[in-house]
């Protein structure tokens, strides 16, 4: 099946936060923020480690910049509005175009943690994946111990639907992960409450 893919967006912001397809020139500005952020993000992703290079941010971007063009997923950079910071990531990945659904992820970088700034730019993702990509289920999927990355699937409009045992792999070892899911006609405020089970 042809999936024609989706033109890169210029206008996805709440005035607080942009989304904006990746571009080469953000390489530096990208190693840097992974390497700042080791201790908290780095905890959750294999990826996110103090060796992360230029070399290794342009990897990366040319692969979400190809998965642009091929329709496998839709790979963001979080700005800050007005100073044009860079704030972190957010992805609508892992996209099953039979079944209509896909993943969630986001990190932020540690000087920004703690501002909301993944809720923002995660209800802009989100609208984004059920009205432009128009996916009719969008998971997000967070270890069991990922209190803070949890709290804000929730904040999103997540629904918790389950622990899936040894759903992800973080440094080597299988580890249980919450599932969240938003869709397309849920009601804004349909998510449960669920970190304290």
């Amino acid at each position: 099946m042809h999936i024609a893919p989706i033109p890169y967006p210029h206008d996805v912001s709440d005035g607080h936060v942009v989304l904006r397809p990746h571009r080469m020139s953000d390489a530096p500005a990208l190693a840097e923020a992974v390497r700042e952020s080791v201790a908290t993000v780095g905890r959750w992703q294999d990826w996110c480690h103090a060796g992360y290079s230029e070399a290794d941010a342009t990897t990366w971007i040319d692969t979400c910049r190809r998965h642009w063009l091929t329709g496998e997923g839709n790979e963001f950079l979080v700005f800050d509005a007005t100073t044009d910071t860079l704030l972190g990531g957010m992805g609508v990945n892992h996209l099953n175009h039979e079944h209509r659904f896909a993943n969630l992820g986001y990190w932020v970088r540690e000087s920004a943690q703690g501002k909301g700034i993944a809720t923002r730019a995660g209800r802009l993702a989100a609208r984004f994946a059920l009205e432009t990509v128009q996916v009719s289920r969008l998971e997000i999927v967070a270890a069991h111990d990922n209190l803070a990355s949890r709290r804000t699937a929730e904040r999103i409009g997540g629904s918790f639907e389950g622990m899936l045992r040894n759903r992800l792999v973080l440094k080597g070892m299988p580890v249980d992960a919450a599932m969240y899911s938003i869709v397309a006609d849920q009601p804004a405020d349909a998510h449960i409450r669920s970190i304290s089970t």
